[in-house]
């Protein structure tokens, strides 16, 4: 993942609340925490990754793919955002576009038992 804020920021409280809150199983709090961070520091993809996340737990998905693509924008080599993506897409119905997605993900990291086994379960491009 991206580097995250700095330790003794207001943003790395808020993005520390917001992971406390993924944890806990608390999406919507993380959501406002993570937000609250991203509207902070805009120009970091951590913070854009794991609003995202939890935007996927709480099933916005649409939310969930903007902000990835924001995020992958910001750090184009992050396997973890295409992975993420692709979740998004594949919910969304998207199947060739998560397809893709899931693609670079495995490039970008071909050993990722998780990528592949995403990849794999979507199919070949018909």
């Amino acid at each position: 993942m991206n580097e995250t804020p700095d330790d003794d920021s207001p943003v790395y409280a808020l993005f520390r609340d917001g992971r406390a809150h993924l944890r806990a199983g608390r999406s919507g709090a993380a959501i406002e925490a993570f937000a609250a961070a991203r509207d902070l520091q805009p120009a970091k993809s951590s913070i854009r990754e794991m609003l995202a996340l939890a935007y996927l737990r709480a099933g916005r998905l649409i939310d969930a793919e903007a902000e990835l693509a924001t995020a992958i924008e910001l750090a184009p080599n992050e396997p973890y955002c295409y992975f993420l993506r692709g979740r998004a897409q594949e919910g969304l119905g998207f199947t060739a576009q998560a397809r893709g997605s899931y693609k670079l993900a495995v490039w970008l990291d071909p050993s990722s038992t998780v990528y592949q086994a995403a990849l794999a379960a979507i199919g070949e491009d018909r």
